[in-house]
């Protein structure tokens, strides 16, 4: 507990130092990259140019990090050891594999989704130009192109560095480090990959090497998202309407087949300074099948598992949704449960009019439709206001009734032990009668409901995600291309991707859950005689 309770300490100091600095640390500066998304989250003092905007939620993060910290230290002294009972939990814990396994995958899956922009995002690690050095992905400074010697329309416009890598690696004039994913998970349009076709016996084959069905192009500087000559192919021959655009998009040519011939008289161009011999001439006419959004799986393009329908790298966009459920998680369960727990406990220790009142209002609440909590505030709230503390101030709002119910049953039944009696005869106070001597012979019931906690957010969010009422669309939910998914089943990377994910989550928390269920479970390790 001491070694958490000075992670903790560290990554909230660094958290408030980074953000005067305009440093942006990989997860360290979540707290802070959350207030710049949610305006409620952000003070603003003054008007214009010279507003100054404080992240008072940011700050807000790390003192609650430090207090956290300063109280697992206090309650655990170094030299402190475990309860026996406690160890003999842990190695039963241990001993059991599956969950034990599914642990440590959890704990990597963990680890990645912390380094952040390490491993995911469209800005570059490492950028070297002119004997200058700049480090984008950590600088909340947006760099121009006319930083680094970009010219044209494009000097004025925040770096594509995806584009800036390929211009140095030909000219020589730079160095750029780009991310393992070079994409945003989110809006961050990939350009649409185009794979070369081949030709056999006169037929044009698809990537599948079957007679293509489709539409093949011609590409101006093998650029997949300007195409040259559009051809219509059936069985492998042209057929139908041929489209020519000029290097701008227009259209400048247009032509008919029939059976892989040319329909006589069918030829219009309309282009300027060239003859229509010059133009079918010009350039590469290799042919490429473009593979518009969403697209598939296709290594050589950069795109492990495809595109999803709005041009979004799939890879990157599994991960962002990985990273809103952790941070989803970490945020949700403490909230229930400090809720939970604290109203639970003294409903249960005082009884009377307390426990009466606090059952009544859990009541009133337990009647109010979540869904159309959702759909009202969904509707109501500003969408730059929407956002991950939204809904789950909503989920929190209705997800701490339960564990107080629990808490209640605990407290009732445990007061009434001998050990309550005793304390109170030495006269202890109310409050460490409850959190000193009650809670802690609770914590089995708490620990165990932890991991399906976890299943329980994910899958909420899923759920409203699914259904259109979750998070906007600049946040990566797995609920959202679930339903992507299962709206193109001729796409099938994506549901399989989506599927895949959240199901395999489930069951390694689910695997977790029960193997902390049976390490607290007294009676499974319990002999008559």
């Amino acid at each position: 507990m001491r070694k958490i309770a000075w992670f903790l300490i560290i990554i909230s100091v660094l958290s408030a130092i980074a953000e005067p600095l305009g440093l942006k640390l990989p997860t360290v500066s979540w707290a802070f990259n959350t207030c710049y998304n949610t305006d409620f989250l952000m003070a603003t003092f003054g008007e214009g140019e010279s507003a100054y905007k404080f992240a008072w939620f940011g700050y807000l993060v790390s003192l609650v990090g430090i207090a956290v910290a300063v109280f697992l230290l206090i309650e655990f002294p170094k030299g402190k050891e475990l309860l026996p009972t406690t160890k003999r939990r842990i190695q039963r814990f241990k001993d059991n594999t599956r969950g034990m396994v599914s642990l440590v995958i959890i704990a990597v899956m963990v680890f990645l989704a912390s380094l952040d922009q390490l491993v995911v995002g469209k800005k570059a690690l490492y950028v070297s130009y002119q004997g200058q050095t700049y480090c984008p992905a950590f600088m909340r400074t947006v760099l121009y192109g006319k930083d680094l010697g970009v010219t044209g329309d494009m000097a004025g416009a925040e770096v594509n560095y995806r584009k800036l890598k390929k211009r140095f690696e030909e000219e020589g004039s730079g160095t750029v480090i780009m991310p393992l994913i070079p994409y945003d998970p989110t809006q961050d349009t990939a350009k649409v990959p185009a794979k070369k076709l081949k030709t056999n016996e006169g037929k044009l084959l698809d990537e599948k090497g079957n007679p293509l069905d489709g539409r093949a192009a011609t590409l101006y500087d093998d650029d997949s998202e300007r195409q040259k000559l559009i051809y219509e192919y059936r069985e492998g021959v042209r057929q139908g309407r041929v489209e020519g655009r000029d290097e701008k998009g227009g259209r400048i040519y247009e032509a008919y087949y029939d059976k892989g011939e040319l329909v006589e008289g069918s030829q219009r161009f309309s282009g300027e300074g060239m003859t229509m011999e010059e133009y079918l001439s010009s350039g590469d006419n290799t042919l490429y099948k473009v593979f518009f959004h969403a697209a598939p799986p296709m290594p050589s393009s950069g795109h492990l598992l495809g595109t999803t329908g709005k041009g979004s790298d799939l890879a990157a966009y599994l991960y962002g949704g990985l990273q809103v459920n952790i941070r989803a998680a970490l945020i949700y369960i403490p909230a229930i449960y400090l809720i939970g727990i604290t109203f639970g406990l003294l409903m249960g220790f005082f009884g009377g009019w307390f426990d009466l009142i606090f059952q009544r209002i859990i009541e009133i609440f337990s009647t109010i439709p979540f869904l159309f909590v959702v759909i009202i505030f969904s509707s109501l709230v500003p969408s730059n206001n929407r956002g991950l503390m939204m809904i789950l101030l909503i989920l929190v709002a209705f997800g701490w009734m339960s564990m107080t119910y629990l808490m209640r049953t605990a407290a009732l039944r445990e007061k009434a032990r001998d050990y309550v009696a005793a304390a109170r005869v030495s006269g202890a106070s109310t409050n460490r009668i409850i959190f000193s001597h009650i809670l802690p012979n609770t914590v089995a019931i708490l620990v165990t409901l932890v991991p399906f906690s976890v299943s329980g957010i994910i899958m909420s969010l899923t759920a409203l995600d699914y259904l259109g009422f979750g998070l906007p669309p600049e946040y990566a939910t797995w609920g959202t291309l679930l339903k992507e998914g299962l709206n193109s089943f001729s796409k099938p990377w994506l549901v399989t991707s989506a599927f895949t994910v959240l199901v395999s989550t489930l069951i390694l928390v689910t695997f977790v859950g029960e193997a902390v269920r049976d390490a607290f479970d007294p009676k499974k390790f319990t002999t008559y005689k």
